[in-house]
């Protein structure tokens, strides 16, 4: 096991719980040299007691966070884009073994396999995809005999306060993180959450990992890799993660479990990815055989207005878009096109609706 020096070092975790334990028993000594002023004095050798009760909730953390491998069906959409073998991280949230994750790693899934650190193979069902928040839920079809985390408040994350981030599957490992701001967050793919955190340094196998409080806390699930995490007020380039903060799943926890998506989920899509700049919306790329490539959108149209509502920024068409009518409607784009304005009419419809299921689902 290599040695924790500082921030960012990360420790590899063995396929062996006794592994886990000890990687998060370091992180949980770090946690507390961090606090304690990054060095070992006497006031923080004081502190043992409580060192140790943070190494065990840590430990737990670690233990509860499995690798997440999953194969989409044939034909998948998604294909294109996120391949059809796709594999990252979970965590264990309830005792008949739920797995929390990100849903891109399940979105049109048919095989799902759950991967402990201790060398199993679980088959797994997707339970839920919510395109709303972004979450992923599959349920394991065997014991996983991993006892869950408890959720934290991740609205209460400070700067201040040392994180830990771990991953699952073979190569899992945990490392110390810090928050370095949190921020309504609007991706390109037609996608909005609000209070999404973001941390540093950047981790490359964040799909599914957790994001932990030095409770052993479960605060966010890991989504992109992104290079502005600190935020316009940041200033420069800061590359992070952005993670999906465990704030938005408590309220809709049992409408995923039940009915396999929230309510907000059900909305209007165009099949656009927009990047915004300055002001601008702009079209990147228009997914093929949308609503938006149907009605004659291209890579390069700026996006002036939505149903007569100007556009400034992803947010304000998002919302517009999706609490502006029902999800499939005729909406007016507005659009600047080689310096030319036109409108052209498209006809949304409900991205639930588009998605591939494995048969029997």
């Amino acid at each position: 096991m290599k040695q924790l020096s500082g921030l960012g070092t990360q420790a590899p975790r063995s396929h062996r719980a006794a592994g886990a334990a000890l990687a998060a028993r370091a992180v949980a000594t770090l946690l507390m040299m961090v606090l304690a002023g990054a060095t070992m004095t006497t006031a923080a050798r004081a502190q043992a007691s409580v060192i140790e009760l943070q190494s065990k909730a840590l430990a737990r953390a670690s233990d509860a966070v499995v690798g997440v491998r999953a194969t989409s069906v044939e034909g998948a959409r998604s294909a294109s884009t996120l391949g059809r073998e796709r594999e990252g991280s979970g965590v264990v949230i309830t005792a008949d073994g739920l797995v929390l994750t990100i849903g891109y790693l399940v979105l049109e899934a048919e095989n799902v396999e759950i991967r402990p650190d201790d060398g199993r193979r679980i088959p797994a069902r997707v339970v839920a995809y919510d395109l709303a928040t972004g979450f992923g839920l599959v349920q394991a079809l065997a014991p996983l005999r991993i006892e869950p985390v408890p959720f934290g408040t991740s609205s209460a994350a400070t700067r201040e306060e040392p994180l830990m981030v771990a991953s699952g599957g073979d190569d899992g490992n945990v490392s110390i993180a810090r928050l370095l701001s949190r921020r309504a967050f609007s991706g390109y793919w037609e996608y909005h959450i609000d209070d999404a955190l973001f941390t540093a340094p950047p981790r490359r196998d964040h799909s599914g990992a957790g994001l932990f409080n030095g409770r052993g806390e479960l605060l966010g699930i890991g989504s992109l890799f992104v290079n502005d995490a600190a935020g316009p007020e940041g200033g420069g380039r800061s590359p992070g993660n952005m993670f999906v903060p465990v704030d938005l799943l408590k309220p809709i926890l049992a409408e995923l479990r039940e009915r396999g998506a929230s309510r907000a989920s059900t909305r209007a899509w165009m099949g656009l990815n927009c990047m915004e700049r300055g002001g601008e919306v702009r079209v990147m790329r228009v997914n093929d055989d949308s609503p938006a490539d149907v009605a004659g959108l291209l890579a390069g149209d700026r996006i002036l207005r939505i149903d007569g509502m100007a556009i400034g920024g992803l947010a304000q068409l998002y919302q517009a878009l999706w609490t502006g009518g029902a999800p499939e409607r005729a909406v007016t784009l507005e659009i600047l096109r080689e310096g030319r304005p036109q409108n052209i009419v498209v006809q949304t419809v409900d991205r639930a609706k588009t998605l591939r299921r494995a048969e029997g689902v």
